[in-house]
């Protein structure tokens, strides 16, 4: 898929590896519509890369249809999907004084992270399919999942599943899509400098880096975004999971 010229959704584009996506497509000559829930750091992005910014709930599918319509009324449609927008609470499945952790924050996390996926994949296809294709696609889809999805810490049973299920459903709905030409790929990172990291001391940041086999350090999100734009722009590249992550294999803990 042809990055200029064409229009490009990223959610959780505000900031982090969303953020660094969004440069990139903006770079690359898209037009750039930023679907974030924080209001503030979304339209201050999407000034700085002369985007738009919309408030989407990716967990709810009211507010992704919303979305989508105003940002093709907007922008015109969108071909490229990048799908960024996640959380990731932590929690034992049985806590101190061996209190079950329920299923509040687990189906939280699951809602965001994997149903949220799912929702803006659905709307985005649907609107890609009737579009015209251009050298025999439609639309490409990336989805953000993690590293965790294969090797979990302790305390990440909700972030793992909802990880996991990106990942399982990757080759299913690539297949689904194929008839439509559409792509659908998801990477995998690792351990990334995103704000929640970079707000941490440095040597607890350096002691994290140093985990990774090679090269020993944080993953610059510009390193995810390059990634974004070969899954983008490789039509032969479809149905697959990529780890991005310097060999690491996280420990429990």
């Amino acid at each position: 898929m042809q990055i200029s010229g064409n229009v490009a959704v990223v959610t959780g584009g505000a900031s982090g590896l969303g953020g660094a996506s969004a440069e990139m497509l903006a770079a690359g000559g898209a037009k750039v519509a930023i679907f974030d829930v924080n209001a503030e750091a979304g339209e201050a992005k999407a000034r700085e890369l002369g985007g738009a910014f919309f408030k989407v709930d990716v967990s709810d599918e009211a507010s992704v249809i919303a979305g989508l319509d105003a940002a093709a009324e907007r922008l015109g449609a969108a071909r490229i999907l990048v799908n960024c927008a996640g959380i990731g609470p932590a929690a034992r499945t049985v806590g101190r004084d061996n209190v079950p952790a329920g299923i509040g924050l687990f189906s939280t996390v699951i809602k965001v992270n994997l149903i949220g996926t799912y929702n803006m994949i659905t709307q985005f296809a649907a609107r890609a399919a009737a579009l015209e294709p251009i050298a025999d696609e439609r639309g490409v889809i990336i989805n953000t999942a993690s590293v965790a999805a294969f090797d979990g810490q302790i305390g990440q049973s909700a972030y793992s599943a909802s990880k996991g299920g990106i990942v399982g459903m990757t080759l299913p709905i690539a297949r689904d899509l194929a008839s439509l030409g559409i792509r659908v790929a998801t990477i995998a990172p690792g351990i990334f400098r995103t704000p929640l990291l970079a707000s941490l001391p440095d040597e607890v940041q350096d002691s994290l880096g140093k985990q990774v086999p090679f090269p020993s350090r944080l993953g610059d999100p510009s390193e995810f975004a390059d990634l974004v734009r070969t899954v983008a722009t490789n039509q032969y590249l479809n149905g697959e999971v990529i780890r991005l992550d310097g060999a690491i294999r996280m420990a429990p803990r």
